[in-house]
């Protein structure tokens, strides 16, 4: 869990110094929050305008890619026949791709294609499913699953996807949220504006200063089953983004006593039930720091911070121990606090 830091200090200016915009409302079944600088010098459209630039980006971003849309074009695709490529938008190619880099990363630890083996376990639209799946019900859909059973071919004007089974189904949902808060950056990016925060549903990019003239600073929370938590660790962010995957508000209890968290391994087809409580990763891209949460978060603290060490990437980790919890982070997240 992420929050930002110094809001409630951003209004009070003076009229040499910048005001803080806020702009607010509802993307991808979650909230958004986008803070901007503006001063009297910028020509800038009123709030209202850039708001609906921002609100219409979002909706095209769920018309190409949500799951929750029958006509869009992830939905098209997931009913369309094996084998028959789909032409497809080139930003739906653009994340399709970078899942697919993301999982070889991973070592297959993302993988957009897991969502049979979610809604067996019980964490999709069925959530009615209250026991273990058998043996056999997980090697059924497993056979539909995994970074294979997509195509995608791009070229300089045209992109297309296909499917090597007829049941094969894609959900971007673990990568396309941060892809909306890059677009949203992009929108504010075109009337040239340089200092913000864009927040969706936890997943943040922030680019400059606020308006105290410091670096957008965001708290990285501990986990507990209650709402909120206490703070672990301040973030800067300057040109960055910062996303965090756990299992500790979405989970299952099994019959045994034990948890099953509503992230599926796609190696073993299980819940994952290492101690791993959150992961939190800062990269360039918000559509990269969410899609390799996921992934990173998949694969359990050891093996996290291993892939963290070679690639260099900034990773910090909570992890449960003996009743509470303990942190962890890699060489390029402690190189950010410095």
């Amino acid at each position: 869990m992420i929050f930002a830091l110094g809001f409630i200090f951003l209004n009070a200016c003076s009229e040499q110094t910048a005001q803080t915009v806020t702009l607010q409302g509802e993307t991808m079944g979650t909230t958004y929050t986008v803070k901007y600088l503006s001063n009297n010098r910028d020509k800038l459209p009123s709030p209202a305008e850039i708001q609906k630039r921002i609100d219409d980006a979002l909706k095209e971003v769920n018309r190409q890619m949500s799951t929750y849309q029958p006509d869009s074009e992830i939905s098209r695709f997931n009913q369309h026949t094996a084998g028959k490529p789909l032409r497809i938008s080139s930003d739906f190619a653009h994340v399709t791709a970078e899942a697919v880099r993301l999982n070889r990363l991973t070592h297959g630890a993302l993988d957009v294609t897991v969502g049979p083996l979610v809604n067996l376990w019980g964490f999709g639209p069925d959530k009615s499913v209250t026991r273990e799946p058998s043996p056999e019900q997980i090697k059924q859909a497993a056979s539909y699953t995994g970074i294979d059973k997509i195509i995608l071919k791009q070229g300089k004007d045209y992109a297309s996807l296909s499917k090597t089974h007829p049941k094969a189904y894609l959900d971007l949902s673990s990568i396309a949220k941060g892809f909306g808060v890059d677009k949203v950056a992009g929108e504010l990016e075109k009337y040239g504006i340089q200092n913000y925060l864009v927040e969706i549903g936890g997943e943040l990019h922030g680019k400059g200063k606020n308006a105290r003239g410091e670096p957008w600073r965001i708290g990285i929370e501990q986990p507990n089953i209650v709402q909120g938590g206490n703070t672990q660790i301040i973030v800067p962010l300057n040109n960055r983004s910062l996303a965090t995957s756990g299992d500790y508000r979405i989970f299952h209890v099994d019959k045994n006593g034990k948890r099953l968290s509503h992230i599926i391994n796609p190696n073993n087809k299980r819940p994952i039930s290492h101690n791993l409580a959150s992961i939190s990763v800062v990269a360039d891209s918000a559509m990269t720091a969410d899609g390799l949460s996921t992934g990173l978060f998949v694969l359990g603290e050891t093996e996290a911070l291993k892939l963290a060490e070679r690639e260099k990437l900034a990773v910090f980790l909570i992890v449960r121990d003996k009743g509470g919890y303990r942190t962890a982070m890699s060489s390029e997240f402690e190189k950010l606090l410095r």
